[in-house]
């Protein structure tokens, strides 16, 4: 009795270190000793991608009259044409974005039947994996499919049916048919992919605020970076690791200026990609008036979906190693809730690391509350 009593105060107290722990414990990211590559190649992330499936044509169908030494008037023996192939559309997690489609998806045609009832060969089907959550739209934008689950399958275009040989038209009253059927046209079709999900936060600015020298100092992502403005075209992911085993996936988004909610310049395009992140980073260049670069940012994002300002967001005054930046910072701190970094030294980065796993963790909540 007495082990017993021992053993049963040893569990409490077990279970409650570990609850003390579970509620003081704050995840910590984790920074990688790795050097990073010295590849030439580019990494970027595409969330839209628009392709054309063109599925197989059918085997024609055979005429063919078989003639055995035994019998010189043996009947039709013509066989079937095989099918053509489908375009099938996939998803799985073992992809993460649609840089891997091509244009044009064709697959191929059945092979024509032969005699001595030998019918063609079926055409295999071209399955295109694409990331979980993927949309597909036709040319008018209207919704198609939600890939949403792992191994669902939609047939973008469907492959033709293989002709009939002679041999199937064979009756009674019909004992030597010279007909036979043309294999069936593949379709044809355009479609609109796009990944509703594309990363959990979004570096949101100007051009030349900092964001791929941002996402390079937390990531081991390796955007270009150059000092003129529009140098990323295209959404590059980084990940960030924690010690809890979470990884927590940034994007840097092109940058906009002011009137992208009317299409200036690809203003909607870079603005599409905003609308795939769960939260906002609203990066600020330091240098360059702050706050009337947030003015415009949250005045963009306005006009365009309303419904992104809801999202968990931050502000992040980048450049503050320079003296402009710094007094700045120090002005724009007086009436917003902000962070001060400087991507190029790594000043304050873990405090925006911290920013980060909050509104991730946020937004995992919403989720769940959700379902």
């Amino acid at each position: 009795m007495q082990v017993l009593n021992l053993l049963k105060a040893l569990r409490i107290t077990i279970t409650q270190t570990t609850r003390n722990y579970s509620q003081e414990y704050v995840p910590k990211p984790l920074r990688s000793l790795k050097a990073k590559s010295t590849r030439n190649t580019v990494q970027f992330y595409v969330d839209s991608f628009r392709v054309r499936t063109v599925a197989g044509n059918g085997g024609n169908g055979c005429i063919s009259f078989l003639s055995a030494w035994c019998k010189e008037h043996a009947g039709p023996d013509g066989g079937d044409g095989g099918h053509g192939g489908h375009v099938i559309f996939q998803a799985t997690h073992t992809v993460k974005s649609l840089n891997h489609c091509k244009t044009v998806v064709t697959a191929k045609h059945g092979e024509k039947g032969y005699n001595k009832d030998c019918n063609g060969k079926n055409a295999p089907h071209i399955i295109v994996p694409v990331p979980l959550g993927t949309l597909v739209k036709d040319e008018t934008g209207r919704v198609l499919a939600d890939l949403a689950r792992e191994g669902v399958m939609f047939v973008a275009a469907r492959g033709g049916a293989g002709g009939r040989g002679n041999k199937f038209f064979l009756t009674d009253t019909q004992q030597a048919p010279d007909i036979a059927e043309i294999g069936a046209a593949g379709e044809w079709k355009t479609y609109q992919l796009e990944v509703r999900s594309m990363a959990h936060v979004g570096l949101l600015g100007f051009p030349n605020a900092g964001k791929s020298s941002l996402l390079r100092a937390l990531t081991r992502a390796r955007p270009s970076v150059a000092p003129y403005p529009f140098t990323t075209l295209r959404p590059h992911i980084g990940m960030v690791p924690y010690d809890d085993y979470e990884q927590v996936a940034i994007a840097d988004l092109p940058g906009l200026i002011p009137g992208s909610h009317k299409n200036y310049g690809l203003g909607i395009q870079f603005l599409q990609h905003v609308e795939r992140c769960r939260g906002l980073i609203y990066l600020l260049d330091g240098t360059s008036d702050p706050q009337l670069q947030y003015r415009t940012l949250t005045n963009e994002i306005r006009q365009y979906n309303k419904k992104l300002t809801e999202r968990p967001s931050c502000i992040v005054v980048n450049k503050i190693d320079l003296k402009e930046g710094r007094q700045s910072f120090e002005r724009m701190k007086r009436n917003v809730q902000v962070i001060g970094v400087s991507a190029k030294t790594g000043l304050n980065l873990g405090e925006l690391l911290k920013v980060v796993r909050e509104m991730y963790d946020s937004g995992e909540a919403e989720k769940v509350e959700m379902q």
